[in-house]
């Protein structure tokens, strides 16, 4: 769906209260690892790059810390839910002020179209509430002890997605007026029993709500490969570090870390694999705190994203291009560091070196270059 206007002003609820224990995780489901980062995390980050301008996230009680390390970098605020689903979106909306239209969803529901989004909002044009429905495909039957003891019309009825869009004012006036202290299945019910009317949306088969353990196992490939360039130039009274070891020339590589275009150019063969971006998105050269930095740090967090997401390191494939030094007399010191950081057998580390026949700025002895391979495993 598109519009010609940008879509009006929205705030959002993130509902992540829960317990969330019969996905089978050691965390709540909605601060579990799901395809790389927290359940949470999705969702939250959909709400903010679609235009929210503020999102609270409900959380249990005591979740502060996990909550924080879930959603850190985001600019988000925390309450604290209250016994049922009803009452943390109420302690949430209290929070609000001034906004005009605020989406409720489920932390639960990783995955958010935009164009849900957008359909929500439109609706409000019309409605108070509006509900994201997908039709009901099979049939269905009462169940009385066992047995079929009837059954219901599917045609007349939807299931029923998050988010939930509505006018702020009418769904904080029928929270308050819910008649507690029994819970709600949603907020639309809460709306409708306050007298709000509820408009119904196209939903989407990719808000998949995360319930059980099954619904973690990912169907990612066993086998992933990532290919990572990088480039500095040479230059007078700076240090070497070619492979994760100094190295003594007369000329050192410039850069806003370290410069060490081996480490770089494996560090970003890792993040392509996971599809992770690049290492500049993780450590942008215009922060100063990494002047100077180790880019030890940078291949290590690499593997640590990659462990995130399910994956092991299977091999690296490095190739360095340059006139000088010569590479082979610090091959296996650059293999047994790289396999130390990484945390794997020297036997999955391989080193190489090439020239450009003096040809180009690496032949003319300006810079040097590093490609490399990487494919990582899941088991």
């Amino acid at each position: 769906m598109s519009r010609v206007a940008p879509l009006p002003p929205f705030a959002a609820i993130v509902v992540a209260a829960g317990q969330g224990l019969r996905a089978g995780q050691r965390l709540p489901k909605q601060f579990a690892t799901w395809r790389g980062k927290p359940v949470v995390r999705h969702s939250v980050e959909t709400l903010l790059n679609a235009g929210a301008t503020a999102v609270v996230v409900a959380i249990p009680k005591g979740g502060e810390d996990i909550a924080k390390a879930a959603l850190s970098g985001l600019d988000v605020q925390f309450v604290t839910g209250g016994e049922t689903r009803q009452a943390s979106v109420l302690n949430a909306l209290e929070t609000f002020n001034g906004s005009e239209r605020v989406l409720i969803h489920d932390a639960a529901r990783p995955v958010l179209p935009v164009e849900v989004i957008e359909r929500l909002l439109l609706s409000l044009e019309a409605n108070p509430g509006a509900i994201p429905a997908l039709p009901v495909v099979d049939s269905l039957a009462v169940d009385e002890g066992g047995v079929m003891a009837g059954t219901a019309d599917r045609e007349t009825l939807r299931r029923i997605q998050t988010p939930q869009a509505f006018r702020y004012d009418d769904i904080l006036a029928a929270h308050r007026a819910w008649p507690g202290p029994k819970d709600a299945g949603d907020d639309a019910q809460v709306l409708r029993a306050a007298g709000g009317t509820v408009g119904l949306v196209e939903g989407s088969e990719a808000l998949k709500k995360l319930t059980f353990a099954e619904d973690f196992v990912t169907e990612l490939p066993l086998v992933r490969m990532g290919s990572g360039f990088d480039v500095h130039r040479l230059v007078a009274r700076e240090e070497l570090w070619l492979g994760g070891i100094r190295i003594e020339h007369e000329k050192g590589l410039s850069g806003h870390s370290d410069a060490d275009v081996a480490l770089h150019a494996i560090t970003d063969a890792i993040l392509g694999a996971v599809a992770m971006g690049d290492i500049g998105d993780h450590f942008p050269p215009s922060d100063p705190k990494w002047r100077g930095a180790s880019s030890d740090r940078f291949l290590q967090h690499a593997a640590g994203l990659a462990a995130e997401a399910g994956y092991r390191i299977g091999n690296i494939d490095l190739t360095i291009i340059c006139e000088a030094p010569k590479i082979g007399p610090h091959r296996e010191a650059m293999r047994c560091r790289i396999a130390e950081l990484l945390g794997v057998d020297i036997a999955a580390i391989s080193v190489k070196a090439t020239t450009t026949e003096r040809l180009g700025f690496t032949g003319r002895g300006e810079g040097i270059a590093a490609q490399a391979v990487a494919t990582v495993i899941r088991d």
